[in-house]
């Protein structure tokens, strides 16, 4: 959520920030709302004080033979006006407050502004991949190596489904192993969280209210609950309503999940397969930092999420966003793409993402600062790291051979059993 003292500060500079976000808004509303809140608390604090003077009179009153009934009626009066003022300010809290919940993030300010046209190529490791003999796709080269079934996964859940099927299965694996692994030498602490969430979640994570019909919900639990779209949702949750020491700072999670999401692919060439579906597996970090350490925090989750690509020895590039292209809640982001050579284009592994106070003011997520003695809101950061349902496409296509052979990742192979080659089956 936006510190509303920004908007009271700059409201012009707001706007103009969210218009980078192709956010369009009239703060004017907002800003009438939040004076009317103010003249309503003065009321408020003005009428309690009057209470207490008259309250205060009572006894020198009876002392001195005075009658009371004209003082107890008009305390009566002044708390009936009480009352009403604080109703009336309830309801301009609420507004205030949903107005607030809609917003997005503010991006930050070297970042381009409109949609996926700006985003910027920041550098590109490796060569493209190149081939000597007619190249197969992933779902070609999967389904001939008995890596996964996809008409068997149509069959049991619908399109935008498939089963991983014995090397396939190891395969995926092996992947989620060697992300573990790396994290873990790397000092994050490893959560397996809930996969059913409720709503204050949703809207922590700045997912709700705008996206609350993208993820899916079940019906007949109460309170509500969806299915977790991605396990940073979860893990930006854990400190939700407590005030942490700075001496627990930075706190770093990982978490494996499935992931589900109402949006799967078409049926475009370049979502076809697993490169789009309505449940995939990943690997997400998030890290919660103080303030003026979050933009390094963002520096190591880029790394982090960019090192496991390279460490597969996938060729892949890595793209500053522009504010348009981030996510709701986010500030700023870059995507670590990976290259899928029977379409010929790149496509996101891995986003990293800084979301400033935003989420944390969502959920009063806070520190308490050693010199000062006072409560801040902390930093949240995420990062894939990294999601299998693009990596493994992008194994099977960059390393295939002329005999339909598939080699091995060398960090995958003692996650596999020492498996070096994926051979086609034989039917």
């Amino acid at each position: 959520m936006i510190d509303i003292n920004l908007i009271r500060e700059n409201p012009q500079k707001v706007k103009e920030a969210l218009a980078k976000k192709l956010w369009e808004t009239d703060l004017t509303e907002l800003l009438k709302w939040d004076a009317e809140r103010k003249e309503k608390l003065k009321i408020v604090e003005a009428g309690k004080a009057r209470q207490n003077t008259l309250s205060a009179s009572v006894p020198q009153a009876k002392k001195n033979g005075e009658d009371v009934t004209k003082i107890f009626a008009e305390v009566k009066k002044i708390s009936a006006e009480i009352k009403q003022t604080e109703e009336e300010l309830a309801a301009l809290e609420t507004k205030i407050h949903d107005f607030l919940a809609e917003l997005p993030n503010i991006p930050d300010d070297d970042l381009l502004g409109g949609g996926k046209e700006n985003n910027k190529v920041i550098r590109v490791i490796g060569e493209k991949p190149s081939f000597s003999f007619p190249l197969k796709d992933h779902v070609e080269l999967a389904t001939s190596l008995g890596l996964v079934d996809y008409e068997r996964g149509g069959k049991i859940a619908g399109r935008g489904s498939w089963v991983y099927t014995n090397l396939g299965a190891r395969l995926e694996w092996a992947l989620l192993n060697y992300f573990i692994a790396e994290h873990l030498a790397d000092g994050y602490e490893f959560i397996l969280p809930p996969h059913l969430l409720n709503e204050e979640s949703g809207y922590v994570a700045g997912q709700f209210p705008k996206f609350r019909e993208d993820v899916f919900w079940l019906d007949g639990l109460e309170p509500k609950r969806f299915l977790l779209p991605t396990a940073e949702t979860a893990l930006v949750n854990l400190h939700r309503n407590e005030i942490l020491s700075e001496d627990d700072l930075p706190r770093k999670y990982f978490a494996y999940t499935p992931c589900y999401r109402r949006e799967a692919g078409s049926y475009r060439t370049e979502e076809r397969g697993m490169i789009r579906g309505y449940q995939f597996d990943k690997v997400e970090m998030v890290q919660y930092t103080k303030p003026e350490e979050s933009d390094k925090a963002f520096e190591e989750l880029v790394f982090k999420a960019e090192n496991l690509v390279k460490k597969l020895g996938l060729h892949y590039q890595v793209s500053k966003l522009a504010a348009g292209d981030i996510s709701h809640a986010m500030a700023r982001t870059y995507d670590i793409e990976v290259y899928i050579p029977s379409i010929g284009i790149y496509k996101e592994v891995s986003s990293a993402s800084n979301g400033r106070d935003y989420q944390a003011r969502r959920g009063m997520v806070r520190y308490r600062d050693k010199e000062s003695g006072k409560t801040k809101f902390v930093h949240t950061l995420n990062a894939s790291g990294l999601a299998t349902s693009r990596i493994f496409p992008a194994i099977l296509e960059q390393f295939q051979q002329e005999d339909g052979s598939v080699l091995v990742p060398e960090v995958l192979q003692p996650f596999m059993g020492g498996i070096k080659v994926l051979k086609p089956i034989k039917k």
